[in-house]
């Protein structure tokens, strides 16, 4: 997952705009959502651990994220 938003683009999209991005970033996550309630329903313990790990690849982009927008709010200042 953190592959995947790095070649999308973390901070700032890549080929598309921020429009696009903002969608495509919403299906990844609602698909997520989706895969996790199935992999809880029916306890499917690889796909759990396949989830597990993409949670942590999105956090990870999420924190690269967040630090990008700390870095410009104290360059702002």
């Amino acid at each position: 997952m953190f592959g995947v938003l790095v070649v999308v683009g973390i901070n700032q999209p890549r080929g598309t705009s921020t429009k696009v991005w903002l969608f495509l970033y919403l299906a990844m996550t609602i698909i997520l959502d989706g895969l996790v309630v199935v992999a809880l329903l029916y306890q499917i313990s690889e796909l759990i651990h396949l989830l597990l790990g993409m949670t942590a690849g999105s956090a990870t982009g999420l924190a690269i994220h967040v630090l990008h927008h700390i870095q410009e709010e104290n360059e702002e200042h």
